[in-house]
């Protein structure tokens, strides 16, 4: 087992841009932190990000798939795994984002709304390749967008996408998405035990002290956590040192 906790810094993109997004959300462009998501890509990989997590809000909402060619361009311009995630509906969709260099897909919907189509992505890629994501809002399951409240408690959900043979689990507390409250460390350790899977937490994390509290989990199935807002607003102390390294200042 990783000793080390894997940080994944997260681009969330609408209309090809980088926005910011809270409780699943995005804001108004105003609210944006680097117009340019391959930029956002590159800066990551600079700071020595192993894999980046991307969720493409126009196809969560349906309003498109206007951003694959950014992720495609993304995906070429870093030699990190990208794993991107929102409004898969199909498996020409999986193929599509997967021909433009995509690692992994997340899935959520699907798994709920078609699972003979979501099993045929997995028949397909392999369940390496195919990440299950179970977002909860006051312990029930949404999906849509997190927009479709279900009648599945967490613990009940991953049980049921276990059948599907997934080995890993993205588990987003909604209430804490983009909030830097602190994050819901306790669900994500449920869904590591109801399922013995792998779990990478999302969602609240606001300071260093929050991820060593998560790394205090390695042993309880919870090995990555992906970051976003506390990450874009230099809530960590050496990211200071990086940005001024980039700008020349000790030169």
């Amino acid at each position: 087992m990783n000793s080390r906790l894997l940080v994944i810094p997260s681009i969330d993109i609408k209309d090809g841009k980088t926005v910011r997004v809270v409780q699943g959300i995005p804001e108004l462009a105003c609210n944006e932190y680097c117009s340019d998501p391959v930029e956002m890509a590159m800066l990551w990989r600079a700071e020595n990000a192993k894999c980046i997590h991307v969720v493409d809000f126009n196809s969560t909402t349906g309003d498109g798939n206007s951003n694959w060619k950014t992720i495609e361009k993304m995906c070429t311009s870093v030699v990190i795994p990208i794993q991107v995630g929102g409004g898969i509906k199909s498996l020409d969709d999986a193929k599509r984002i997967f021909d433009a260099g995509v690692y992994r897909i997340v899935i959520g919907s699907m798994f709920y709304q078609d699972p003979i189509e979501a099993g045929k992505i997995i028949s397909q890629f392999g369940t390496n390749r195919v990440v299950a994501a179970i977002d909860s809002i006051d312990n029930k399951v949404v999906i849509k967008g997190r927009k479709l409240f279900t009648e599945l408690t967490p613990e009940k959900a991953a049980l049921m996408l276990n059948e599907f043979g997934v080995e890993r689990f993205i588990v987003t507390d909604v209430r804490t998405n983009g909030m830097m409250f602190g994050p819901n460390i306790d669900l994500s350790i449920k869904i590591a035990e109801v399922t013995k899977k792998k779990v990478t937490l999302s969602g609240g994390v606001k300071d260093k002290d929050d991820l060593f509290a998560i790394q205090d989990h390695l042993k309880n199935g919870i090995d990555s956590v992906i970051v976003g807002r506390a990450l874009y607003e230099n809530r960590f102390p050496c990211q200071r040192l990086w940005r001024i390294a980039e700008i020349g200042i000790f030169n």
